[in-house]
C-alpha cells in the first residue's frame, strides 16, 4: 500500500493541550501503533496462506484443478481490487470506524468460512468474502484524522514498515502453522485475530474529533481522469500490476518445487527463513542508494532485471533445494526494492492535489494484479505445467522492462506540509505565489479552509526557514 507524506488539517482530540511540534503526542502514538497494527494483522491474514496453499488446495475436491486453486489464492485481490477505493469514501459519509469494523467482520466471516471447507469452491467463496473487508482507505484515512501535519509520514511509515515485516514473518511461519494447526487452523487463527483488531479499534484507537476527506489518504472522484491520463503514474499502475502477479505465479509453482525435491509444505520454512532474513538485510543498501544518491531509475530498472533473472534461475536451476533457494533469495531482494520504492516514485511523481487518487489507484492494481497473476499461474500450470508458469513471469518482467526504460527519471524531492493561520482565499492565493517563487519550491498546494500548505522541494538548495516565514505570516 503506498504511503503519503502530504495530508489536511483536522481538529486533533489533544488540540487543546500544548504539544511539541517537533514530537508525537502519546495518542498520535498510540493511534500510530495500534493502526499499524490493524494494518499488519490484516495483511498476516492474506500472505500468510501463500507458501502452503496451493498444496493443501490441491488435497481437496476441485483441488485437481490447479485453475482453480489459482482463484482460490487470489479471489482476495479481486474484491478487494474492487471495493477499495469505495470503502474509502464510504468511511467519509459513516465514519471511520464503522467501515473498519464492518470490514474486520467481512474478513472474519471469510476466513471462518474458508476454515470449515471441505472443497475448493466454497475456499473461493471464503476468499472472496475476506477480499470484501477492504479496509485500507479507512485505516489511513483514520491515520490521517489521528496526527497532525507534521507527524504524519512517521505513521504512515510504522504502517509501511508493518507491512514489510508481516509479509517476511508470513513466509517463515505459514509452514510451520500448517503442521502443527492445519489449514483450517490457520483460517481460524485469522478470524480470531480479526476480532482481536475489532476489539483494538474500538478499545485503544482513539476517537477522531472530526472526520474529514484527506486528498493524501483517499481517492477523488474529480482527480481520476487526471490520474489515469498521467503516462508516468499508468507506467507505475503497470509496474505494481506485474510484481503482485509475478509474486502470486511464484506461490502457484515455488512450493511444488521445493516438495518434488524433499522438502514437504511443513518443512520448507528452512528455505524461507534464510532467504527472508538475507533478502531483507541485501534489500537496504539498494533503497539508500536510490533515495540519498538519486538514483531511483537506475536502481529500479536493476532489480527489475534481477527479478526476471531469479525466474529463469528457478526454470534452469531447479535441480536442487540450494539452487532454487539462491533464485528466491535474487528475486525476493528484487521484490523488496522494488515494493519501498515503487510507493515513492509515485508519491514524486503524482500531482499534490490528487495523490490520495493516485495511490488509491495504484493499491488497487495491485490486488487487481494478485488476482489475476495467482489465476494465470493456475491456468498455465494446468494447460502447460510449471515451467509455463516461470515462463510467464519472465515475459512479464521483460515486458514492464521494456515500459519503466521510457520513464522520465524521478527527481530528488521531498514532500513537505505545514500548518497555515486561519485565511482568505486571496491570501491563500497570494502565499502560494509566494512559496512558488521560493529557492528549491517545485510545487505547492494551498488549501485555505483547511489551513494547511503543502510543498514538493528539491532535497538540496531548499530554503525552508523562508517557507517557515511565510507560512506564519512574518
Amino acid at each position: 500500500m503506498a504511503l503519503l507524506e502530504c495530508g489536511r488539517n483536522f481538529h486533533h482530540p489533544i488540540s487543546h493541550v500544548q504539544t511539541d511540534k517537533n514530537s508525537m503526542t502519546p495518542l498520535e502514538r498510540r493511534a500510530s501503533i495500534g493502526l499499524a497494527g490493524i494494518y499488519g494483522l490484516r495483511m498476516l491474514g492474506l500472505f500468510i496462506i501463500l507458501p502452503i496453499f496451493a498444496l493443501f488446495a490441491e488435497t481437496l475436491p476441485g483441488g485437481e484443478s490447479h485453475f482453480l486453486i489459482g482463484i482460490a489464492l487470489g479471489a482476495y485481490g479481486l474484491t478487494q481490487a474492487i471495493l477499495q477505493i469505495p470503502a474509502g469514501w464510504l468511511s467519509d459519509r459513516y465514519g471511520r470506524k464503522p467501515v473498519i469494523i464492518v470490514g474486520l467482520l467481512l474478513f472474519a466471516a471469510g476466513s471462518f468460512i474458508a476454515a470449515s471447507a471441505d472443497d475448493i469452491y466454497w475456499i473461493i467463496i471464503g476468499r472472496v468474502i475476506q477480499g470484501a473487508g477492504a479496509i485500507n482507505a479507512a485505516v489511513m484515512a483514520l491515520t490521517a484524522d489521528l496526527t497532525r501535519e507534521e507527524h504524519r509520514t512517521k505513521a504512515m511509515a510504522m504502517i509501511g514498515i508493518t507491512i514489510g515485516i508481516t509479509f517476511s514473518i508470513s513466509m517463515v511461519l505459514s509452514p510451520l502453522l500448517y503442521h502443527y494447526i492445519g489449514m483450517s487452523g490457520i483460517f481460524n487463527l485469522i478470524g480470531v485475530l480479526a476480532f482481536v483488531s475489532i476489539a483494538v479499534v474500538l478499545w485503544f484507537i482513539p476517537q477522531p474529533a472530526i472526520t474529514r476527506f484527506h486528498s493524501d489518504t483517499e481517492a477523488n472522484t474529480g482527480k481520476l481522469a487526471e490520474v489515469l491520463r498521467n503516462k508516468d503514474l499508468l507506467r507505475m499502475d503497470f509496474g505494481v500490476f506485474t510484481l503482485h502477479a509475478i509474486l502470486m505465479s511464484v506461490f502457484m509453482q515455488v512450493p511444488f518445487i521445493l516438495r518434488d525435491l524433499g522438502l514437504d509444505a511443513q518443512h520448507q520454512w528452512q528455505v524461507y527463513l534464510p532467504v527472508m532474513l538475507v533478502a531483507f538485510l541485501l534489500m537496504v543498501p539498494p533503497i539508500i542508494i536510490a533515495e540519498k544518491k538519486g538514483k531511483l531509475k537506475q536502481v529500479f530498472m536493476l532489480s527489475i532485471a534481477l527479478a526476471a533473472v531469479a525466474q529463469l534461475s528457478i526454470l534452469f536451476f531447479q535441480g536442487s533445494v540450494w539452487s532454487v533457494a539462491l533464485a528466491l533469495l535474487l528475486f525476493f531482494t528484487a521484490f523488496n526494492v522494488l515494493e519501498a520504492t515503487q510507493p515513492s516514485i509515485v508519491s514524486k511523481i503524482a500531482p499534490l492535489a490528487a495523490k490520495g487518487t493516485a495511490m488509491g489507484v495504484f493499491s488497487s492494481v495491485q490486488f487487481l494484479g494478485a488476482f489475476f497473476g495467482s489465476a494465470m499461474g493456475g491456468l498455465l500450470m494446468q494447460v502447460y505445467g510449471g515451467n509455463a508458469v516461470l515462463l510467464f513471469a519472465v515475459g512479464m518482467l521483460l515486458l514492464w522492462l521494456v515500459v519503466a526504460s521510457s520513464m522520465r527519471a524521478p527527481q530528488a524531492l521531498l514532500t513537505k506540509m505545514y500548518h497555515l493561520p486561519q485565511m482568505g482565499e486571496d491570501a491563500a492565493g497570494k502565499l502560494r505565489l509566494s512559496l512558488a517563487q521560493l529557492r528549491g519550491v517545485r510545487e505547492v498546494l494551498v488549501v485555505a479552509n483547511e489551513q494547511i500548505a503543502c510543498l514538493k522541494v528539491e532535497m538540496s538548495g531548499f530554503d525552508e526557514d523562508a517557507v517557515e516565514h511565510l507560512v506564519k505570516g512574518e
